[in-house]
Order: C-alpha cells, then structure tokens, then sequence
C-alpha cells in the first residue's frame, strides 16, 4: 500500500492509524502547491480533487477520504483494535466521531490558513471553532480517548486537526481536557513515530 501525504496535513491520521496497526505503508510525499509527488508524478492523476491523502491499494485501487481511509486501514488489522466491530453500535458511534471531526472540526480550521480569507470570516470560524471544542471538552472529561478507555481511529484524526492550533496561534490551554487529551495522545511512541517521519517532532539529541 502507498499512502500519499504532505506533512502535517489530514494525511497524518492515517499515517498514524498505518503505524498504530502495525501495517508495512510506502510514504509518498506530495507538493500540494505543484501537485506532484515524489519523483515528479502528477499528483491529479492519482487524486483529480488535488488533496490528500490517498491510499493506493496493492491492487491499484484508490481511497481518497481520511474518515473512509482509516476505518479501511483498522479493518485491515482488527486485533489492533483501532476500531469497533463493523455493524456493532460502537461503529456507528466512531463514525459519528469521525463525522464531527471532519465537519465541525477540520472544516472549521481550514478557512484560517488561506489567506484570502476575510478577517470577518476568520473571525466568526474562531468562533465557531471554540464552541465547538467547548463541547468537545466536556465529553472527554473523565474520558482518555474520544471513545473511552481505548484509542481509535478517530483519536488519530482529532489530534491531527487539533494540532494545528499551533500554527494557527489558537490557544486550547483554556480547555483543560482537550490540552491534556493532546498530549496524552502526543505522547504515543507511534504518534512520535509518524510526527519524526513527516519532520513534525526534532529528534532526541
């Protein structure tokens, strides 16, 4: 399998999701502003939406949508337990995570890296985006992971969004359990792993 990806971005949920299944992934970096990839490709011919990640099968078959990409990937080793029983009512509860993450959360942050962006707008999405992680911190209190005591898929995905607080200078020190929930989750020798990789994290002198 090949996962296309550029550092820091959405890609890094299912670049994590790949080391925490123990699952072999060729990393194929991708300029996003190009649209190339690594070894001068055309990135659009992989994926026409011109984003990542994608996951290409050894069948050369294609996944384009992180939320699809990593149930894929937790499928693909179940006793990781990245991911509940398909059918089973905890299924549905990750993939309504996943939904929230991806709607409310990712799609609220992306407006504040482009810059041309009206302050305004930038302004109401901060908003948004602080109602938002208001209500994210009160379902994790008392909780390690989104879905309780085990790390899942979507652990991966929220703390790949909630990270670019930092670039962006959007504080979460105020949110107690969402600043703990992102250290505890930063602090997983295979999260290390794939931040190392992608150039997120220094090596330990």
């Amino acid at each position: 399998m090949k996962l296309f990806y550029a550092p820091g971005a959405c890609s890094l949920s299912p670049h994590i999701v790949s080391r925490e299944a123990g699952l072999p992934v060729e990393l194929v970096k991708v300029d996003l502003k190009a649209k190339k990839y690594d070894g001068g490709g055309d990135y659009l011919k992989i994926n026409a939406k011109g984003y990542v990640p994608v996951l290409q099968l050894d069948s050369g078959q294609v996944l384009t949508e992180g939320p699809a990409i990593v149930q894929y990937l937790a499928d693909q080793k179940p006793d990781a337990r990245l991911a509940p029983k398909n059918g089973s009512f905890e299924r549905y509860q990750l993939q309504e995570w996943l939904n929230f993450i991806t709607s409310e959360l990712h799609k609220g942050f992306s407006p504040l890296f482009k810059p041309n962006t009206p302050d305004e707008y930038k302004r109401i999405s901060r908003e948004n985006l602080s109602n938002r992680i208001e209500w994210l911190d009160k379902q994790l209190s008392g909780k390690d992971y989104l879905m309780g005591k085990t790390f899942s898929v979507a652990d991966a995905y929220a703390f790949t969004v909630l990270s670019w607080s930092k670039p962006l200078q959007f504080d979460l020190s105020r949110w107690a359990n969402v600043a703990a929930y992102l250290a505890r989750v930063g602090a997983r020798p295979k999260v290390q792993e794939a931040l190392r990789s992608e150039g997120l994290l220094k090596q330990a002198a």
